[in-house]
């Protein structure tokens, strides 16, 4: 996935129920641990090459850190995943915007990569205005001793840069003055598909980056996406009926995977 490769991989999205102490209803967190778990063996038992664990039940988000509770649920979650399914690479998204948790739960669970939905620039979003903090998130990687890549979105969903912007500029801002390890390029919103236009113009401006898709990605879309693409976050499509309230669905996940092969 953080190399450039002939056939994308699939990254599907561990979406987690609403943690205690979130904004919404919670089942309690031995819920929210089962239906991480059985969620990531649909992953595996439909073929996917990696997942990434994100709070989304979380919503409405704080704007940067989260509370210490969140990152512990995590941590403690992301070890039961990683019990359950030892195979399935990991990554961790800790939503809105706290790459210092994210790298830090990956940090001690050992999972392969964290992604930052701004990770350099300003972008307006439902959360307010938001800065990307690469420099205090690649000084605390080397503090903590491990080389956990960064797949950073270049002009992330659910948000807008603070006035015009080059896309080919911020793609290449991302990718060598911020050091990510993986561009993504999403669609408006969660589940909404994204511009071809947008990855041929991030692909032409930095050509030896890995490119990912990170929204609407569905498996009528797969043909026209594969030459272009190194991974494919699929979130929303692999729940049963596209209900982000449904657990995953292993064969939606085989079906994807087929697509993109």
């Amino acid at each position: 996935m953080f190399e450039r490769c002939s056939t994308p991989s699939l990254v599907g999205v561990l979406h987690l129920l609403p943690l205690p102490g979130s904004p919404g209803p919670s089942p309690g967190l031995s819920e929210v641990i089962a239906r991480a778990v059985a969620d990531a063996r649909a992953l595996v038992d439909g073929g996917a090459d990696a997942c990434i664990l994100e709070n989304l039940g979380d919503a409405p988000f704080v704007a940067s850190e989260v509370s210490p509770y969140v990152v512990a649920a995590m941590t403690r979650i992301a070890m039961a995943v990683r019990e359950a399914c030892p195979s399935l690479p990991m990554g961790i998204n800790v939503l809105r915007n706290d790459a210092l948790s994210a790298l830090s739960i990956a940090a001690a669970v050992e999972a392969a990569f964290i992604r930052v939905n701004i990770h350099t620039g300003v972008m307006v979003t439902d959360q307010g205005v938001i800065s990307g903090r690469a420099r205090e998130t690649l000084l605390l990687r080397n503090a903590l001793g491990t080389s956990t890549p960064v797949a950073a979105d270049v002009l992330v969903k659910h948000a807008s840069p603070l006035g015009s912007v080059d896309l080919r500029q911020v793609a290449r801002d991302t990718w060598y003055r911020g050091r990510a390890g993986a561009l993504i390029v999403t669609g408006s919103g969660t589940g909404q598909p994204l511009n071809i236009d947008d990855l041929h113009t991030v692909r032409e401006a930095v050509p030896e980056a890995p490119l990912w898709a990170g929204s609407g990605v569905v498996p009528t879309q797969a043909a026209s996406l594969r030459p272009l693409l190194d991974a494919a976050i699929v979130g929303t499509w692999l729940h049963e009926d596209g209900d982000l309230l449904a657990p995953l669905s292993s064969a939606r996940v085989a079906a994807m995977r087929l697509a993109l092969r």
